[in-house]
């Protein structure tokens, strides 16, 4: 059976290596991936969150994705994105889907930062870009430097990565965890 990956978006800031290179990579073995959004309208790309990128069209809405078609979930980073990510309720019920059911998920630099707001994020062991270390560490986390970290403490796998340069590790990591 084809394994399914959920990319859960806002519609700006999102970084744009942080999307579209884990997605075309997962999408190159053979591995089905959607990306849904806050809304249907396109996502604004940028890149290190000040320089315009592309847009994409999102495939989905946050508010029709069933979590439970999924085996993996990825939070990409970009500070506006995950920002807007962490107070949508939408992306708030898909986090705590994904945890509540055992199945992972693969955050990157800011992406981490999602998990604050859907009270999730207590006891993990990951790393992050490094301005929302306190934050995490305030909610809970225990941060720690490194490429890509793989935690599994509360039953559930959480994968992280630093920021655009670790994307080749964190691809690896996904694709290992779902195999």
């Amino acid at each position: 059976m084809t394994k399914k990956v959920l990319f859960i978006t806002s519609n700006s800031g999102v970084e744009h290596d942080e999307l579209k290179k884990p997605l075309d990579f997962l999408t190159s073995k053979g591995i089905e991936s959607i990306h849904a959004a806050i809304e249907l309208n396109d996502v604004r790309t940028v890149v290190h969150d000040d320089e315009k990128s592309v847009s994409y069209s999102p495939h989905a809405i946050l508010e029709k994705v069933d979590p439970s078609d999924y085996d993996l979930l990825v939070i990409p980073g970009g500070t506006v994105n995950a920002d807007q990510l962490r107070i949508d309720e939408n992306a708030k019920k898909i986090i705590q889907s994904f945890t509540d059911h055992k199945k992972p998920i693969a955050a990157i630099c800011h992406g981490p930062w999602a998990l604050i707001n859907a009270e999730r994020i207590k006891d993990k062991n990951l790393t992050s870009y490094k301005s929302i270390r306190i934050d995490l560490e305030n909610a809970g986390a225990n941060w720690i430097d490194e490429e890509v970290h793989r935690c599994n403490t509360g039953g559930w796998v959480l994968i992280t990565s630093r920021n655009p340069d670790d994307i080749p590790a964190f691809n690896e990591a996904i694709l290992k965890e779902l195999e």
